[in-house]
């Protein structure tokens, strides 16, 4: 652990050294100089969805406003799914050093359990669970950096990196303020769940501060009301890093409550989580923070259908370039210039060492990172230190995948991502060589996955009740009685009988590929 710190210490010194006047004037203007932090992370967004990059302009007029006003990265890339994108972002390192490439809901899925050589675990009463997985509370978070430099952390939205250990939540892992869900996915208008792999049946899932929350509302609406009245009420002396987390627009969508007068389900919910966009934008400007916020806005994974994400190919839940290569946007008034385009390459993980950077944080840490501080390609035009992207190593649930330089190995598949961006054609006969070279790379990054028991322990810890009424370990034993009413409510319209082979999720992939047939839920 020593030799870490050590490193980690070494690596700091240099930075400071770094970001000298003689060597980036504007490297030096923006390290250390605390800025706000509003981060905003889309869910299942498609690479051309937005009007700014060849999308429908009328249904994304306020997030191509902030195109306008932001510089753009044509090379940043996230994990295939939600779950390891979001530990990515969180702890600035690969997903598979703590499991986190598995969400908590694939250990209750047989399918998936399958591929780990698992079966689904029972409990003591002979019922069919899950086995809890979370965030392992020995990472450190990005919000524990920043909360240690003095910052407000307040997380809106989504959490997934566990629901139901306290150790697992969010305010165990840095955010002061949570407001928002901690599984997959929610209805938008009544906040369940729709199952807890493997109970096919809803659990509430909508929380202020770790607590039960009874409101009305349409979610992403309710995002953006709770994070304009946060910027509304915050101090002017203190900064902030808000982590804005939306469900939008990952299924179900269900009733969206406006624009299907005009638009299909998919891109009135769009349009709602343009709304919302700009109301966020708007209050960041209204109450005087514009000046000194970092604005970001990106996305979780690729679009569940690969017309979303053109020219790339593939979706969600693969490691095409269409499942992991996303929109991202920057804005930073007077220190990031309008429609500047950046080219380098860069991971969801940089974000954590950038933003330790300009917060002023230690960079100190026991478990080294494997995200690169990005700030002098950001605000300097420097190159990206980046040249390499560990996808997946074995035991993942999607084959190994890798890309170095130019080229990237796909289970068994290799593209030249400089001339074939598409990924149309296979060259994995014409260089053998580089095969081998990515093959033995991925082989060493796989050796430091740890071992199995890390993720299911000798004895695995179980979610019981299998089905609960909420989510939270403490909430349900506490829930309150409007809660059990809802659910019980919901659960009597869910269907009761499945065919064989059938489930109301979709199936784990096959060979890398996957074909969503619904909304994703």
């Amino acid at each position: 652990m020593k030799t870490a710190i050590v490193t980690l210490v070494s690596s700091w010194i240099g930075l400071c050294a770094f970001v000298s006047p003689a060597i980036g004037e504007a490297v030096a203007e923006v390290a250390g100089s605390r800025p706000n932090i509003l981060l905003m992370l889309i869910d299942d967004l498609g690479w051309a969805d937005p009007g700014f990059h060849g999308g429908n302009a009328e249904v994304t007029p306020r997030m191509d406003r902030l195109a306008g006003q932001s510089a753009h990265f044509r090379q940043f890339y996230v994990q295939s799914v939600c779950a390891p994108t979001r530990a990515a972002l969180l702890t600035g390192r690969y997903p598979f050093r703590m499991w986190m490439d598995w969400r908590s809901e694939d250990l209750g899925k047989p399918d998936y359990l399958e591929l780990l050589g698992l079966e689904l675990a029972y409990n003591e009463r002979g019922e069919e669970t899950r086995m809890i997985h979370g965030l392992d509370p020995g990472e450190r978070t990005v919000a524990d950096a920043l909360q240690e430099a003095g910052y407000f952390t307040a997380l809106i939205g989504k959490w997934h990196l566990g629901e139901w250990l306290e150790e697992h939540l969010p305010m165990s892992r840095g955010f002061q303020h949570q407001y928002g869900h901690y599984g997959w996915g929610i209805d938008y208008n009544d906040y369940a769940i729709p199952h807890n792999a493997p109970a096919r049946f809803a659990v509430y899932d909508w929380h202020r501060n770790q607590q039960p929350l009874n409101e009305q509302g349409y979610t992403t609406d309710l995002l953006a009301n709770e994070t304009v009245r946060l910027l509304s009420q915050h101090p002017d002396d203190q900064p902030f890093f808000m982590f804005v987390s939306f469900n939008a627009i990952h299924g179900p969508l269900e009733e969206i409550p406006r624009y299907t007068d005009r638009y299909n389900k998919r891109d009135a919910a769009l349009k709602c989580l343009d709304d919302a966009v700009g109301r966020i934008v708007s209050a960041v400007e209204q109450h005087g923070f514009a000046d000194n916020t970092l604005i970001i806005l990106t996305n979780d994974n690729g679009g569940l259908r690969p017309e979303f994400n053109a020219p790339y190919r593939g979706t969600k839940n693969t490691n095409y370039e269409g499942g992991v290569r996303v929109p991202c946007l920057m804005r930073f008034d007077g220190r990031l210039e309008p429609g500047a385009v950046i080219q380098g390459m860069m991971h969801v993980m940089d974000l954590m060492p950038t933003f330790i950077t300009l917060a002023g944080a230690d960079p100190r840490q026991e478990r080294p990172l494997d995200g690169l501080d990005m700030t002098a390609t950001i605000f300097d035009g420097a190159s990206s230190p980046r040249r390499e992207i560990v996808f997946e190593v074995s035991e993942s649930v999607r084959p190994p995948a890798i890309r170095s330089g130019d080229f990237k190995l796909i289970g068994d598949e290799l593209y030249n991502l400089a001339r074939d961006e598409s990924e149309t054609t296979d060259l994995a006969d014409e260089h053998p060589e580089i095969v081998r070279k990515l093959r033995a790379r991925l082989e060493e990054w796989g050796n430091e996955r740890p071992p199995l028991s890390d993720l299911i322990g000798e004895e695995p810890l179980l979610m019981d009740p299998p089905l609960p009424y909420i989510y939270g370990q403490a909430e349900n034993r506490a829930a309150p009685e409007w809660v059990k009413e809802r659910i019980r409510a919901i659960r009597a319209t869910q269907p009761t009988e499945w065919a064989p082979g059938e489930t109301p999720w979709p199936q784990a992939p096959k060979d890398g590929k996957i074909i969503y047939t619904g909304d994703g839920r």
